[in-house]
């Protein structure tokens, strides 16, 4: 693939608010590692790879199991989510799909307070931005190093 631009370097007004949602979520009750969940599986359905590898190496820092990262593709069938989990990444695949049906909003609701709901929503629409940022003007995969974001 040809070089093309660092949206770093040359695009750091436009993606500055994208890391001031990032503090907002950092600081939200949702947790690490649920969002980190939710950035890995929407990085899953939209291909990104640079993404794949950032959020799989800060959910292994955090201390997440193998097996729940290599199933994650799958998490309907697999028994190893929590109903919380799995609520957040039915919204998050909901969400990404621009298709939300009232069942999943009300299995959301079940888990989620309306504060946690819209934050869960920021997260997946701006991890959506960054996949489709790092898929426009990639990163090379693998250089990312646990942390380099904040």
């Amino acid at each position: 693939m040809e070089k093309r631009l660092n949206v770093f370097a040359k695009g750091s007004n436009a993606i500055k608010p994208l890391f001031e949602i990032g503090g907002f979520l950092n600081k939200s009750s949702l947790g690490h590692n649920l969002l980190e969940l939710v950035f890995f599986r929407v990085s899953q359905i939209n291909g990104c790879a640079y993404c794949l590898d950032m959020h799989s190496k800060e959910l292994r820092a955090a201390g997440e199991d193998e097996q729940r990262l290599y199933g994650l593709s799958a998490w309907k069938e697999a028994p190893y989510y929590t109903t919380k989990e799995t609520a957040a990444l039915a919204w998050a695949e909901a969400v990404t799909a621009c298709h939300v049906p009232d069942e999943v909003y009300q299995q959301a609701l079940g888990e989620f307070s309306e504060e946690e709901l819209i934050a869960l929503t920021m997260a997946v629409t701006t991890i959506n931005t960054w996949n489709r940022l790092n898929i426009a003007f990639p990163n090379t995969p693998g250089t990312y190093k646990v942390g380099m974001f904040g």
